[in-house]
């Protein structure tokens, strides 16, 4: 079984106070109509687990600090993908972005091909998509790498 929890409301469900980066606080799980709801506590407003509770954890909010780089979503790394499908010159860059995308599971590794030009062909299965898709192996050198490195992080990558 797989259960969605909601996430921190930042909020005490006793006090209606927001809860403070660094600050401890519980969280419960509680069964209503058939769904898990989450109740965050204060500390100072704890009194333990209530009745029928799930489950139960003490955590701390996190820290103020600024957002993390954000990777674009998966649909959008597809859509690149394809746009270079196009682009026979960065055929390097196209398969550093299949291999990120196996690594994000958006696409699942499958047995490779040579064609009759001797090249190999990374082949993926995007159960997204419900496609097979391929590109070919070309591993840049380790000077392109960083030039791919730095391109995807400027095309994909949003936030600091």
């Amino acid at each position: 079984m797989e259960y969605e929890v909601q996430r921190c409301t930042r909020h005490c469900a006793k006090t209606g106070r927001e809860l403070q980066p660094g600050e401890a606080f519980f969280t419960t799980l509680v069964d209503e109509a058939g769904a898990l709801v989450r109740h965050d506590y204060a500390c100072e407003a704890w009194t333990g687990p209530p009745e029928g509770v799930v489950g139960w954890w003490r955590s701390r909010m996190p820290d103020a600090t600024p957002k993390k780089a954000q990777l674009a979503p998966n649909d959008v790394i597809l859509q690149l993908f394809d746009q270079l499908a196009e682009q026979p010159d960065k055929a390097d860059m196209r398969y550093v972005l299949a291999l990120l995308l196996v690594r994000r599971r958006v696409a699942r590794q499958e047995d490779g091909e040579i064609d009759d030009e001797g090249r190999e062909w990374m082949v993926m299965y995007c159960p997204r998509r419900d496609a097979t898709l391929k590109t070919l192996v070309s591993m840049p050198s380790d000077a392109r790498a960083a030039e791919i490195q730095d391109e995807l992080a400027r095309l994909l990558y949003a936030g600091e």
